[in-house]
């Protein structure tokens, strides 16, 4: 397998520390040391990208270097280079440019977030297959609220309704290339206004694109189709069929309700 057919992977572990609110409650020096199952989440999205094949190398953005030491495999792991580890900035998007400008220009990069407590090899294989086989520059992963719905119920996420369905983010980008990564400093613009998607809109895409979703009438890909006019990247979506894909751990809840589904799995699992 090439290097263009592999993708090195980015990985933002940053938070608010242990005034974060799964870590307070999991007791941990931040969120991303939150054990589920007795492992933490950070070591569960990167046992995920080890046994992807077209994963190629890992950098993790975070946690400060101060606390390092209270995860003793991610320390260990960092030590014998199996991770790269580099400081975080002061937010994600920030952190996320920080992050690229370590990376090969030409390396394809898969960018995700270490709370992504349910990711398998298996999502993160289908989604670079796909990602590698459009002609864009990034892409985006999304899930539909149905897929979600259906297998867990009226699980409370951020949905973006739009005239072709429900969507929820995926925390899963891929850069296919150097215009693909300019998507970041879109990124670095909205990213205040990721929790209302109407101003978010607005702001980015104009009036026209606000009075379209208020009417329902704004599609998916004519969203990502305004943000290409705007950012000059083009930009294309996989829609994943994996409803663990759209569960990131962004509260207790979260973090309660990813337990219980790996729990769930492991009481289903065959005996070998």
């Amino acid at each position: 397998m090439s290097n263009n057919d592999q993708f090195a992977a980015l990985v933002l572990a940053a938070d608010r520390g242990s005034q974060d609110s799964v870590a307070r409650y999991a007791g941990t020096v931040c969120k991303a040391y939150a054990p589920v199952c007795g492992k933490p989440m950070v070591i569960r999205v990167l046992n995920a990208l080890n046994d992807c094949h077209k994963i190629k190398s890992a950098l993790l953005c975070g946690p400060p270097e101060s606390l390092l030491s209270a995860c003793e495999e991610l320390e260990q792991r960092i030590d014998t280079r199996q991770v790269d580890w580099m400081e975080n900035l002061d937010s994600p998007a920030r952190s996320a440019a920080h992050g690229l400008s370590r990376i090969d220009s030409q390396q394809p990069v898969l960018l995700t977030t270490a709370d992504h407590a349910l990711l398998t090899s298996e999502i993160v294989e289908y989604f670079l297959q796909v990602s590698s086989n459009l002609e864009c520059d990034a892409v985006v992963g999304v899930i539909r609220y149905e897929t979600l719905q259906a297998r867990y119920g009226d699980t409370r996420r951020t949905v973006i309704r739009l005239q072709d369905g429900n969507f929820c983010g995926c925390n899963l980008f891929a850069f296919n290339n150097v215009r693909g990564r300019t998507l970041v400093d879109f990124w670095q613009q909205a990213e205040a206004l990721r929790k209302r998607p109407w101003k978010l809109i607005s702001r980015v895409l104009g009036w026209q694109a606000v009075w379209s979703y208020l009417l329902g009438r704004l599609t998916l890909d004519q969203a990502l189709q305004k943000i290409s006019g705007k950012t000059g990247v083009r930009v294309c979506p996989v829609i994943l069929p994996f409803p663990d894909a759209g569960i990131d751990v962004d509260k207790v809840e979260d973090l309660q309700l990813v337990e219980s589904i790996l729990i769930r799995s492991d009481s289903t699992r065959p005996l070998m």
